[in-house]
């Protein structure tokens, strides 16, 4: 048995500022920072073998955060987008260190024409149903930005190409992303209908396991 678990970064500006960051790459708060010790705690004594995360700064530094306070290796990170970072970034020998893949497909859903705008504003301008629709719908997209099937369709094939082999090879992975990446990932572990997307909801920093048996996933409390 393999485990998997999903933790969502914490809190970034832009999320206290209630805008919408999708691929905006802002860090996290001060006060998030300071937190991150208290949400390690439940990975503490949990075995990690590899760690994938999004390439945005507030994943990469929820990653460095909490495995500093749960983790005695140190995090060294690999991109697997493709380019020089891809390529020169490798490195060879041993060491006291946990592998850290990031790429930009488990990053959070791209909101097109409203990211940087004030979310209490666009509900304002456009209405309640329609912004909840932008936010939480699997086939309504924001004005020129990602529907939630979108992001599916770009996260799915990543995680069975890279985390889902991880784990039948018999290892114990931590995923750290934002939350329509994440919310695709539990969609398909769990099968939920795309109606019921918009119920899937991941605070900031919680932290989601599963088992996997090398067939089927097994939610964890």
């Amino acid at each position: 048995m393999s485990k998997l678990y999903l933790q969502r970064h914490l809190k970034s500006q832009w999320n206290l500022d209630d805008r919408f960051a999708g691929w905006t790459d802002g860090p996290l708060t001060k006060e998030a920072s300071e937190q991150a010790k208290e949400f390690a705690k439940n990975l503490v004594g949990e075995k990690l073998d590899v760690v994938y995360g999004s390439v945005l700064i507030r994943n990469i530094q929820t990653i460095i955060k909490v495995l500093r306070n749960a983790d005695e290796r140190y995090p060294m990170f690999m991109h697997l987008d493709g380019g020089k970072m891809q390529k020169w970034g490798k490195f060879s020998g041993g060491g006291n260190y946990l592998p850290v893949y990031v790429s930009e497909k488990l990053n959070e859903r791209y909101y097109g024409k409203l990211q940087g705008l004030n979310k209490a504003e666009t509900i304002k301008k456009y209405g309640e149903k329609k912004v909840h629709e932008w936010r939480r719908s699997f086939v309504k997209a924001p004005p020129g930005g990602e529907s939630g099937k979108d992001v599916y369709e770009r996260v799915i094939p990543f995680y069975k190409k890279y985390i889902e082999k991880d784990l039948k090879s018999g290892k114990n992975i931590l995923v750290v992303a934002s939350h329509n990446s994440l919310r695709a990932i539990v969609k398909h572990l769990e099968k939920i209908p795309d109606e019921k997307f918009s119920e899937i909801e991941l605070a900031f920093g919680s932290l989601t396991k599963y088992e996997f048996n090398g067939k089927s996933y097994s939610h964890l409390q």
